[in-house]
């Protein structure tokens, strides 16, 4: 599992990621984490059926202890993996439930959404608190954190066409099919803008394989 994964996912609860350590894990936590990553999984390929049938589990499991905070936990997942590929939306379903939210579950909504003035960075994970203090990509390690990263610095304003590249090409290493396609997309604006017709027409071929894969030959 990615270090994002991780930090994402033990946002619900320390006891998520622990490991039959001291009392056993109630059933809800063990069934959140696993739809939790399965939801990643399918979200990131491109399977957006298997994806919100995953969330919608792994939501209803967190309802069940009747704790918007911990529901609101499994939403900023959400919005953080949409945000990898691009897709804004103010993390809607996050919105809700944010006065039950603590002051680091609403400071990670607002970097997510490129509010980061005013912002109290020592409340984000220590990949992102680097973003937000150098304005960077930087050296983020983790795949998925770092696009979560160069999600939320081009939503800001901040975004270098070096981070694009590093973007695309991050998502293109994992064969993460949605987030790529947004990456190229991007790519293929600037080159329009640019007027570089060459490169568009790369793009747009990697696109088309990204967007139309192959069938498997016939044996």
């Amino acid at each position: 599992m990615t270090n994002a994964s991780r930090y994402l996912l033990g946002l619900l609860t320390v006891a998520l990621a622990a490991c039959g350590s001291k009392p056993p894990q109630p059933d809800w936590q063990g069934n959140a984490y696993s739809s939790l990553q399965s939801f990643s999984s399918a979200y990131l390929s491109g399977d957006t059926r298997v994806a919100d049938v995953e969330f919608a589990r792994a939501r209803d499991a967190v309802a069940s202890t009747g704790r918007p905070d911990l529901v609101a936990r499994a939403e900023l997942m959400r919005c953080a993996t949409r945000v990898a590929s691009l897709e804004f939306d103010n993390c809607a379903s996050f919105q809700p439930l944010a006065a039950d939210a603590d002051a680091a579950e609403r400071s990670y909504s607002a970097y997510l959404n490129g509010q980061w003035q005013g912002l109290d960075s020592s409340l984000l994970p220590a990949q992102q608190r680097d973003v937000v203090s150098s304005g960077r990509l930087g050296e983020i390690q983790d795949p998925l954190s770092r696009l979560v990263a160069a999600g939320a610095l081009l939503k800001s304003g901040r975004l270098t066409p070096a981070d694009i590249t590093t973007a695309t090409e991050t998502a293109s290493a994992q064969g993460w099919r949605r987030p790529l396609l947004a990456w190229l997309g991007i790519q293929s604006q600037r080159a329009k803008a640019a007027g570089d017709s060459e490169a568009q027409a790369r793009l747009q071929r990697r696109m088309d394989l990204v967007a139309k894969p192959l069938p498997p030959p016939n044996n």
